[in-house]
């Protein structure tokens, strides 16, 4: 009978409950993903360089499941706020509390377990696409892997259902605290703005220091570190709480003494719909704006690492291609490159000496690498202009201020005969030629575009490693690049997933919020419809007080963004390059969020307002 009524009251609220199911199922679905990719050994296993990402994607679960508890436990209070007036009518009908109690147990379970098999399964397809990809851009195959993988669903499962089970238990204990009276008139409470303007200039002027400070913080991340991370964290979250509790009910209130504005139609109503629910919504509109910055800030960390690859390419080596006496499949592959510039250095070594020709070196220098930190964008490399006489001896262990041993020390590999550690003699031609030793080449150039000569450097690099097989990595412009390219694809995903599963679950949260008081709004637009109001007038009502509603959390939500980046500063040369691209994947899925909300609080204050 229990499960009878209670699937009977899911029914009743489906609209409420789908909502509710897209927020759980992302949270699982990508939760699974991650511990699938992180975990599963046969996948790590085939490739030496896809190991570091699972540190990335366990980060990722990590993250994700701290957001996750955060809300499930705020959906929950949705749930019991969805039913409590019905709870309430069975009360008064001679149902036990404790029978109630059950029942709502039981709804939370099913909803729970519903979102988690579904969730389960679209995480496979998930697991399966992310996997292909990720295999696609790191050119390696993995046949063994497997999508459906045991350690990765066991977690998923124990540590969903350990969290349902305690909201089902928090529902149960918030139920036992209230009266039939509360079920029932629960939804009843008034929200009236009480402006104090000397405390709400005091709150106004402390949101303003507070959020400063924070966002200085974060400028200066380079000086305070984790200092000042944690200064940020303290800071813009109090500084958006009191923003939300001065700033938004003062706006109000000044718009409702402006006759212009608030007497143009309903304007004055719609306005105080806002007043009715502003304090309450405090709250979570603090809660919405940093999840927002959460959100869109994974999403642009995410796609900035992809993005600065070639940005960190033209610091990373000083040369394109670096390579020492090529093959001839090396030849042909070096020959369909069309470059900018390119050197031949001849080089001999006897065993106690490297000796390099001082005509070519005068003729091509070789690139020191700059002092200072790298400036984006710009090469971190620059030609040596000191002159090099026959003669001159250069030691590896001479310091790197001089710009020969500096310049030596960015085409050196350790893997060859090259005597890495053998002093470099500079010579004349002449003298060149009358040692006994075997020539050697190093072929450096720089190609027009490096990107678009990938597959050649990629095959050149292949060719060295099988070559020297004793060596894991070069340490060439390509190598640079492949670690990059790696450890940016599992950043992108990792970044992009958990921004869609914030923003699910946020959207989700300000959407419930919403709907929870949309309740106490019916007789308000009954009475508006009785006196003559047009329905077109009133849903334009709707339309704008739910964009307000939408719109105060996107804008602070950004504005932390923008100085969050920041923050990134140290790992990413151009934080702010194409940083529009996450802001429209944002404001797509806000808009969707804001359009549905739009349509289900309709359906309620609406539905019997005749058309």
């Amino acid at each position: 009978m229990l499960l009878k009524l209670s699937l009977s009251g899911i029914k009743s609220k489906l609209k409420d409950y789908i909502v509710l199911l897209i927020g759980l199922v992302m949270s699982s679905s990508i939760f699974y993903m991650f511990q699938t990719l992180a975990m599963n050994q046969t996948f790590l296993e085939k490739n030496s360089m896809i190991r570091m990402l699972s540190f990335v994607f366990l980060a990722g679960s990590i993250l994700l499941g701290i957001i996750t508890v955060v809300y499930i436990l705020y959906a929950n209070s949705f749930l019991l706020s969805l039913r409590q007036k019905e709870y309430g009518m069975y009360m008064t009908l001679g149902a036990k509390k404790k029978k109630i109690s059950k029942m709502m147990f039981i709804e939370t379970m099913i909803v729970g377990v519903t979102s988690l098999v579904i969730g389960i399964v679209v995480g496979i397809f998930l697991a399966q696409l992310v996997a292909s990809l990720l295999m696609q851009q790191l050119d390696f195959s993995s046949p063994e892997f497997s999508p459906i993988y045991l350690p990765a669903i066991l977690t998923t499962i124990i540590f969903f259902l350990v969290l349902f089970v305690l909201a089902a238990f928090i529902n149960v204990i918030k139920l036992a605290r209230l009266s039939v009276l509360d079920l029932i008139h629960g939804e009843k409470q008034a929200n009236h703005i009480v402006i104090n303007k000397n405390r709400m200039i005091l709150q106004s002027f402390i949101s303003f220091i507070l959020l400063t400070i924070g966002y200085l913080a974060m400028i200066n991340i380079i000086k305070f570190q984790l200092l000042g991370i944690g200064v940020a964290l303290v800071t813009i979250t109090g500084g958006t709480f009191l923003f939300f509790k001065t700033f938004l009910p003062y706006l109000i209130h000044k718009l409702k003494e402006n006759r212009r504005i608030s007497e143009k139609k309903i304007t004055i109503f719609t306005l105080s719909q806002l007043s009715f629910r502003v304090n309450d919504l405090t709250k979570i509109l603090a809660v919405v704006t940093m999840l927002i910055a959460l959100a869109v800030g994974s999403i642009s960390v995410g796609i900035g690492f992809k993005n600065n690859i070639g940005i960190m390419m033209k610091s990373s080596a000083p040369f394109d291609l670096t390579v020492r006496n090529p093959t001839k499949e090396q030849e042909t592959e070096i020959a369909k490159i069309k470059f900018n510039s390119k050197q031949v250095y001849r080089y001999k070594i006897d065993g106690q000496m490297q000796y390099f020709i001082q005509e070519e070196l005068a003729k091509k220098p070789l690139k020191q690498r700059k002092d200072g930190m790298p400036e984006a964008g710009k090469p971190n490399f620059s030609t040596v202009t000191d002159k090099l006489e026959a003669g001159t001896v250069l030691k590896t262990e001479d310091s790197y201020q001089n710009p020969w041993v500096n310049a030596f020390s960015q085409v050196r590999d350790d893997h060859i005969d090259y005597g890495k550690d053998l002093p470099i003699k500079i010579v004349t031609e002449a003298e060149f030629a009358q040692i006994s030793s075997e020539e050697n080449k190093l072929v450096v150039g720089d190609t027009i575009d490096f990107m678009k000569f990938l597959p050649e450097l990629k095959q050149i690099d292949r060719i060295e490693k099988a070559r020297e097989p004793k060596v894991d990595m070069l340490t060439t412009k390509y190598e640079a690049y492949n670690i990059w390219n790696t450890l940016s694809s599992g950043t992108v995903f990792m970044g992009l997933f958990l921004g869609f599963a914030f923003l699910a679950m946020m959207a989700s949260c300000l959407m419930f919020k919403v709907l929870t008081g949309a309740a106490n709004d019916i007789s308000r637009y009954e009475m508006l419809s009785k006196i003559g109001v047009r329905r077109s007038l009133l849903i334009r009502s709707i339309y704008k007080e739910m964009f307000t509603i939408f719109a105060f959390p996107a804008i602070l939500g950004v504005i932390h963004v923008l100085f969050g980046m920041q923050m990134f500063k140290t790992l990413l040369f151009s934080p702010y390059y194409r940083i529009w691209i996450p802001f429209l994947i944002f404001v797509v899925i806000y808009a969707i969020y804001y359009l549905i909300t739009v349509y289900l609080y309709k359906g309620i204050v609406l539905k019997k307002v005749k058309k």
